[in-house]
Formats: structure tokens, C-alpha cells, sequence
């Protein structure tokens, strides 16, 4: 009986302490660390990079060639816009991939010619500036590739043109002669009240300038331009029918004398040789029917 009377009481001890737990309570939480649900730290807002005033520039309407972009990752293909082109720098050649531009009369002034050629102080700081006496003694011209006559609506226009980051090596016989002298038909298109798209840039290497930083000296400079027919269409002023005009000019003494029409080819051409992608923002079946294009006017 007192074994009996013993088990009891120690049944009602267990009852009473059984009654007082929540048995559906959570359990208290692990002393282990919580990997993965640390509370988040307050992050720092941060700029928008640049690319995003390149999205609808009127300088870059027919699209990016390289899907070039703002970040110092980008070395050899890093993004620059300026209001009055676009383009794609490359820190290993230290020259511009590409330079975008629109032309039409709006561009066009009574500014005079700057020629304040100087380094662009907009490259990321860790990057060699390309200065203008890098050029001195090489043989070569400091040639823009947004022509300076381009841009004489202002001051500030033109002299945006004397960056170094707009500047290839040319021959002289190319510089002042046959590249020269499509600039000048460009403009004359925009007399006549054309809109134009323009981009070039240079492509191959045939060696190098400068002494401290070595310049790559292309083996050809390229040009692709778009003719509207008359300014202020925009995307909407470009068909199948639209003129194209591309041209590949080698970069050497041997084209002095002959005209640009010479060194037209198709925009499909330029691109096999350059590896950029140009027109990407017309819709396919007109971008397949430009590129295949040889300009004939």
C-alpha cells in the first residue's frame, strides 16, 4: 500500500508540472549564429551610372555597337557620353571603339574652330590620359572622328570635340584628303536638310605612337552613316529605304587622290571586320536590309 500511495503522490507532482508547460509553446531560440538571416545592413544609395542618359540620346538613336558600358570593369569597352557624342573608349588601345553622332543643322554654327586638343579628364583616374604631344614626332595626325565642323553651334560644341578620347592616328594623306572629304559631303547632305546618324572608329593594327603609353595606329578607319530625309523624323524617318552609306578606308599614303565613293561597302562588311553591331535598334527586317546594302548614289 505505501509503495502504491508513494507512485501516486509522484504521478500528481508530474501532473501539476505537466499543467503549468505550454506543450504548443515555440522552442527558445538557438544560441547558434543564423547564417543567412543576419538583419540587413542599411545600404548607401548609390549614383546612377551614366548609361542611363545614353538610353534615349539622340547621339546614340541607332544603337549601342558594342553594348559598351559605364564601369571601370569595362577596359576596353567603356561607355562615355558627352552632349555632343557618344562613345566606346578602349583603354589597351587607347582610342575610342566607336564615336556616335547625329548631324543635322541644329549642330551647325558660326563657332570657330578651337583646336584645344587635351587630354579627357572624364577617362577613370587608374587610366593613362592620352595627352597631345604623344603624337609629336609619330608621322601621324591627330584625327577627329566627330569632325570639329561638325559641331560649331557654340563654343562649348567644338572644343568638346578636341578631347583626346575623339582622336585616332591617321596618315595626313587620309586625314586631310579622302576622310576629309566625306566629312564635307556629310555636311553638305545636312545643307540640303538631311538628318544624318553617324558612327566610326577604327579597326585593325599596324603598330603603335607615343613613348611613355603606347597608341595603336589602325590599320583602317571605318564610317557609317544614316540619311534621313529630312530633320526631326527620328526612328520613325528610317526604312528599307533609307540611304546607308558605309565606307573602309585603309589607313595609308596609298589612297591620296582618290575620292570616298571609292571605299564603299556594305554595313555587313564593317561589321565582320570590326565585330560591333550596328543599326540594333531598327527592327530586324529593316536592320538585315540596310546592313546588306552598298551605298550606289
Amino acid at each position: 500500500m505505501r509503495k502504491l500511495w508513494q507512485r501516486g503522490t509522484i504521478a500528481l507532482i508530474l501532473i501539476g508540472i505537466l499543467s503549468g508547460c505550454d506543450l504548443n509553446a515555440p522552442s527558445p531560440p538557438s544560441r547558434l549564429p543564423q547564417i543567412g538571416r543576419e538583419k540587413p545592413r542599411a545600404q548607401k544609395p548609390t549614383a546612377q551610372p551614366p548609361i542611363a542618359s545614353a538610353t534615349n540620346n539622340r547621339n546614340l538613336l541607332l544603337g549601342n555597337p558594342s553594348n559598351a558600358a559605364p564601369s571601370v570593369a569595362s577596359i576596353d569597352n567603356y561607355l562615355m557620353v558627352k552632349p555632343q557624342y557618344v562613345l566606346s573608349y578602349n583603354s589597351k588601345t587607347k582610342t575610342a571603339n566607336w564615336v556616335s553622332w547625329q548631324l543635322n543643322r541644329s549642330w551647325i554654327g558660326s563657332a570657330d574652330r578651337k583646336n584645344d586638343f587635351r587630354p579627357d579628364d572624364a577617362i577613370p583616374e587608374a587610366w593613362y590620359k592620352v595627352r597631345p604631344n604623344d603624337y609629336m614626332g609619330s608621322g601621324y595626325d591627330r584625327g577627329h572622328i566627330a569632325p570639329s565642323s561638325d559641331r560649331t553651334r557654340n563654343e562649348a560644341d567644338n572644343t568638346a570635340t578636341f578631347l583626346m578620347t575623339n582622336m585616332m592616328p591617321q596618315v595626313p594623306e587620309l586625314n586631310r584628303g579622302v576622310w576629309g572629304d566625306l566629312e564635307e559631303y556629310c555636311r553638305e547632305l545636312v545643307q540640303q536638310g538631311k538628318e544624318l546618324y553617324i558612327v566610326a572608329g577604327p579597326v585593325g593594327r599596324k603598330g603603335s605612337i607615343g613613348k611613355k603609353e603606347k597608341i595603336a595606329v589602325p590599320a583602317k578607319n571605318w564610317k557609317i552613316i544614316v540619311v534621313l530625309d529630312k530633320q526631326g523624323l527620328g526612328m520613325q524617318g528610317i526604312g528599307a529605304n533609307t540611304r546607308t552609306i558605309a565606307v573602309m578606308m585603309p589607313n595609308d599614303a596609298n589612297v591620296k587622290g582618290k575620292g570616298w565613293k571609292s571605299f564603299r561597302v556594305s554595313v555587313a562588311r564593317v561589321e565582320k571586320e570590326t565585330g560591333l553591331n550596328f543599326l540594333s535598334n531598327l527592327s530586324p527586317q529593316v536592320q538585315q536590309v540596310l546592313e546588306r546594302k552598298v551605298d550606289g548614289q
